[in-house]
């Protein structure tokens, strides 16, 4: 009797996009560093449509050739095919500078380049950080012309205001202090964090909020503390603060507003992802509620929750966590419709999983 034919094996869907080592930048408004994530490599007959190593400047490439074979090449990318302004204007704050400042150190178009520094440095000149607009300058380092130098006269007036309201603050606090105020006290601390972080002396602001948590008298208080502490702490890329303070408000006793609840969820994604546990990062940037808007623009913009989200998930889950928690995720897909790519990115890949 015959042998019987063996019929081929067939791997599992999963194992056919194998993770590569090439990495994917990632660069959030206050991290200091970027963010290495890796991401599945498909073969290149899948008609993605969206180079994955080019997420990180979200800038467009060309589509996918006509007979649907071959990788879709990059095209050359002008200030006519990415409106900056419109970019920028998603962020706030110290935020928006930084946004803008990988912007110029990762395009490879110059008049893009010197249009974000250009961006950069007008927007330096509306904060209270003088350290930051010097560097700004340097960064320039004349190509825009002498008007884009450094503003020493803005710079001394920066300055001697910052010493006076630093002299009032302590003047204040001090009488807070001797008065017993708890309240009093909570807000002296409060408002010396913003004084720093406002100057860019991040680590002093992050003494200052953390110390008004012994003087918190209801859960708002509690709450307010630690969106100031999360804030201070992405940027110092310090995320077990923020994974932390995070737990801290939501085990809050009183119910929390839907739009701080969607920020403490896009930050913990943030944390998540800046210690590399890319599963985790994707369930909480897909929990992110549609109420986060541009509440919390100092930070993150909704688009940056679809991409992040998104990508995490495509590192992480399976085929059937792909369908349920990020394709028929209604919350979610609000998000990816504002990222239209991404959301193609997201249907291909599964489609090539079948």
């Amino acid at each position: 009797m015959g042998r019987a034919r063996e019929s081929p094996t067939r791997e599992s869907p999963t194992r056919e996009c194998e993770f590569t080592d090439r990495p994917l930048i990632l660069s959030f408004a206050s991290l200091s560093s970027p963010l290495r994530l890796p991401l599945p490599c498909c073969p290149p007959a899948v008609p993605l449509g969206f180079n994955l190593m080019d997420v990180e400047d979200e800038l467009p490439t060309a589509p996918p050739s006509a007979n649907g074979g071959g990788e879709a090449s990059l095209v050359a990318v002008s200030g006519d095919q990415f409106d900056l302004e419109a970019y920028a204007a998603q962020y706030s704050g110290r935020t928006r500078v930084a946004r803008l400042l990988f912007i110029a150190g990762k395009c490879g178009s110059e008049p893009m380049w010197l249009d974000a520094l250009r961006l950069a440095y007008d927007e330096s000149l509306k904060g209270e950080d003088t350290t930051l607009h010097h560097d700004v300058s340097a960064r320039i380092a004349g190509r825009l012309g002498p008007r884009y130098g450094v503003d020493l006269a803005w710079s001394d007036a920066v300055e001697r205001r910052a010493l006076m309201r630093k002299d009032k603050l302590d003047s204040e606090l001090n009488g807070y202090r001797t008065n017993l105020i708890k309240e009093s006290i909570r807000m002296g601390y409060n408002d010396f964090g913003d004084f720093h972080y406002a100057r860019g002396q991040l680590s002093e602001a992050l003494k200052s909020y953390i110390r008004t948590r012994d003087y918190c008298t209801n859960p708002k208080h509690v709450v307010q503390m630690c969106m100031n502490v999360i804030l201070v702490s992405i940027e110092l890329g310090q995320f077990m603060h923020v994974s932390n303070y995070v737990s801290k408000a939501e085990q809050t006793p009183e119910d929390i507003d839907p739009v701080t609840v969607a920020k403490l969820r896009a930050a913990a994604g943030i944390a998540y992802l800046g210690t590399n546990k890319y599963k985790l990062a994707a369930r909480k940037f897909i929990e992110t509620g549609s109420e986060l808007r541009n509440n919390y623009s100092e930070v993150i913009a909704p688009q940056d929750v679809a991409i992040y989200g998104a990508l995490c998930a495509l590192a992480s889950f399976d085929r059937s966590e792909l369908k349920s928690k990020v394709i028929d995720n209604y919350n979610f897909r609000n998000f990816l419709e504002l990222v239209p790519e991404v959301r193609e990115l997201v249907h291909d890949f599964y489609a090539r999983l079948v």
